[in-house]
């Protein structure tokens, strides 16, 4: 019993480290995305390129910020199971919280992973342009802008990744709530 507590707790604490790592990526992926403008004269206009030019950009800014504050919030519950022990005394409501980070997760997961790439198909326009539209390159323009969305979008995907992780370990830990079947089946003859 006390090595079954043990093991629980270095598991809460195994995922307080995951959930920090996204929290961190998912925040730096918001803040370099967010912050990115440049200013640069193009035929005598100084023009400016911020991430509001961009919709998909904003939207991975909002998405990517909106991760990390989930991710600090179930930081936090990590902290409170592994002062409590990693176990929870209510057993059904642990189930239902248990589905609950479960089904947010894979949220939390597939809008970060579906924002990111939205958001790399955007700047794969602005890196090449669209000649069908008539949408000229604008990274030969703008590069340091584009530098720091490219590592924004690689945060954003490494945040995705760890979400899925932890999308897992939360199906893990739904999994281990419900007792295993019985080694016969229940319709067999006693």
């Amino acid at each position: 019993m006390v090595a079954a507590a043990a093991a629980r707790a270095t598991e809460v604490k195994a995922e307080g480290w995951l959930r920090g790592a996204c929290a961190a990526l998912a925040a730096a992926a918001a803040l370099l995305v967010g912050l990115s403008t440049q200013t640069e004269t193009v035929l005598l206009v100084r023009k400016k390129a911020t991430v509001k030019d961009v919709q998909a950009l904003w939207v991975l800014a909002m998405a990517a910020a909106a991760a990390a504050g989930y991710h600090v919030l179930q930081l936090l519950r990590c902290f409170y199971l592994g002062r409590a022990g990693g176990v929870n005394p209510c057993r059904r409501s642990s189930r239902a919280l248990a589905w609950v980070c479960l089904l947010l997760d894979k949220a939390c997961a597939y809008t970060t992973f579906a924002t990111t790439v939205a958001a790399a198909q955007a700047c794969v326009i602005a890196l090449d342009g669209a000649h069908a539209l008539q949408w000229t390159k604008l990274c030969n323009i703008y590069t340091r802008f584009c530098e720091q969305i490219a590592g924004s979008l690689v945060l954003g995907m490494l945040a995705a990744v760890g979400t899925a992780v932890l999308s897992a370990v939360s199906a893990r830990n739904v999994v281990r709530l419900y007792p295993s079947s019985p080694a016969t089946p229940p319709y067999a003859a006693r």
